[in-house]
């Protein structure tokens, strides 16, 4: 059955999902707030600020008229930086009808406020169907169709299968879940972890510094996501340990190639500058810091990427402060 979807956001990764769902035959708008934007992919039906050299494929259209793609939509996925996320969602109040589902595949937590992303939808635009889109993908993979595996995590199982389905075509896989809190607690805390990977490469500490930064990392996720009542085998999966490995270990992640810059003496906006995208995990390490104190979560890792990107901590000497650590059962 072909549906109508809003893509709101045409940064890659929207793009990307934007692309995925043309491709299975559904009419897809995709949003944009730039204008000048939104003119250089309807002239030339693509994205090439994001993803240059990819053409939109039938019943892909590029839009800036908010309420107008609205109003043709079923259903909306919002794919936009997690600080945008609320503004987003002020922009849909009075515009969006009650029975139509949100997705989104934005990673993080809500700036100032600390909200997971559903809190912050229920709040804004009142309870309806939502799910999170999310796990192991690099946007220009899931583009030019290379095998990917997502997660879809909902407030209901029906809307996880319905989503699933949405996506799930030609080179992607979708499987679901109804642990809403673990998906998102995942993909917020590990652009944080993946900085602190980048920061070791880059410092070049090597492979088992990596494996131990992963492994560790790991533990830091579980054990902020147990304060959220998050189910345990989500952190196993591919929202959790899948997206973790991928985007400490690849330089396509952008979370990594900040810790990289960091590395090297950059700052973190001359890092972001240097990339020319918004690094989530530069914002996100604020939040789950703060979460993490006000809740006595023990994140040592986090707690010194805290230090670099907000405090300009050396980032040797933060290191070396990971390792003084007094010994303790693993």
């Amino acid at each position: 059955m072909t549906s109508k979807i809003a893509v709101l956001g045409a940064g890659s990764w929207g793009t990307a999902l934007a692309l995925a769902l043309a491709r299975n035959g559904h009419q897809v708008r995709l949003w944009s707030h730039r204008a000048e934007q939104v003119m250089e992919m309807q002239a030339l039906l693509g994205n090439p600020a994001y993803l240059p050299g990819i053409v939109f494929p039938p019943g892909l259209n590029a839009e800036g008229d908010l309420a107008e793609v609205i109003e043709f939509a079923d259903q909306v996925l919002i794919a936009v930086p997690s600080h945008a996320f609320g503004q987003i969602c002020q922009q849909l109040q009075g515009i969006i009808a009650g029975d139509q589902g949100i997705a989104w595949a934005t990673k993080g937590l809500a700036p100032d406020t600390h909200q997971l992303l559903h809190e912050l939808v229920s709040e804004l635009l009142g309870d309806r169907e939502m799910a999170m889109v999310s796990g192991p993908s690099f946007a220009k993979e899931v583009a030019l169709q290379m095998p990917t595996a997502l997660t879809v995590a909902a407030n209901s199982p029906s809307f996880a299968a319905f989503w699933a389905e949405l996506l799930h075509g030609e080179g992607m896989r979708a499987y679901t879940s109804t642990d809403l809190v673990g998906v998102e607690v995942c993909g917020a805390v590990k652009n944080v972890l993946a900085i602190a990977a980048g920061i070791s490469d880059g410092l070049g500490f090597g492979a088992n510094a990596r494996a131990a930064l992963v492994t560790r990392g790991l533990v830091e996720m579980q054990r902020f996501g147990a304060a959220f009542g998050a189910q345990q085998e989500t952190f196993f999966g591919l929202a959790g340990l899948g997206d973790l490995m991928l985007t400490c270990t690849d330089n396509q992640s952008r979370n990594r190639r900040a810790g990289l810059g960091l590395a090297k003496g950059l700052s973190p906006k001359g890092v972001e500058v240097e990339i020319g995208q918004v690094v989530e995990g530069l914002r996100s390490v604020v939040e789950v810091r703060a979460i993490a104190t006000q809740r006595q979560i023990d994140m040592p890792i986090t707690e010194q990427v805290y230090q670099i990107v907000q405090q300009g901590a050396d980032p040797l000497l933060a290191v070396k402060s990971l390792l003084a650590r007094q010994p303790k059962a693993e």
